[in-house]
């Protein structure tokens, strides 16, 4: 499902998928809108490798932050979000917007619910390169989660579109 269909509702999503661990079902707990936490790791899952992101961010719930739609910056920097993806991860040298909710001013350009978001300009009106969950855009609108870039555009480690499964997880 593109990242710009994604429904902030509270309906559970393959709950029994929740007990299975760090596989590919997809699942939506009611965790996602009844749970306070003040940290939230974000995992990649690429082959079997996973690599975990932990960022302090308080909320009543993981749905209070981004249904709304709103933008809440965060301040881990691209070096930090290309950890989730490890060498092979390549982003553009402008924009860097990062956080709940990143999305370009044009918005068929690049979003993610929670990500990172480049440019080969300075600004983010055109984002074409992104690293996060929830991520869309111009160019390839199926790489929900993992990293995505464009070639001929400045991307520091050319074109990728990496796919990965994607967890989230709060304390």
């Amino acid at each position: 499902m593109p990242a710009t269909a994604i429904q902030h509702n509270t309906n559970g999503y393959n709950l029994p998928g929740g007990k299975t661990g760090f596989d590919t079902q997809e699942t939506k707990l009611p965790t996602y809108w009844n749970t306070l936490f003040s940290k939230i790791c974000l995992c990649m899952k690429i082959g079997q490798q996973i690599k975990f992101l932990v960022n302090r961010k308080q909320a009543s719930s993981l749905h209070s932050l981004i249904a709304d739609g709103k933008h809440r910056a965060t301040s881990l920097g691209r070096n930090t979000w290309k950890t989730l993806i490890d060498s092979q991860a390549s982003l553009q040298p402008g924009c860097n917007k990062e956080g709940f909710n990143t999305a370009s001013s044009n918005k068929s350009y690049g979003i993610a619910r929670i990500g990172f978001l480049g440019n080969n300009e300075n600004d983010c009106s055109s984002s074409d390169s992104r690293i996060g969950v929830g991520t869309g855009g111009h160019y390839d609108d199926s790489n929900t989660c993992g990293n995505y870039a464009v070639t001929g555009f400045k991307s520091d480690n050319g074109s990728k579109s990496i796919k990965a499964m994607g967890y989230i997880l709060v304390q």
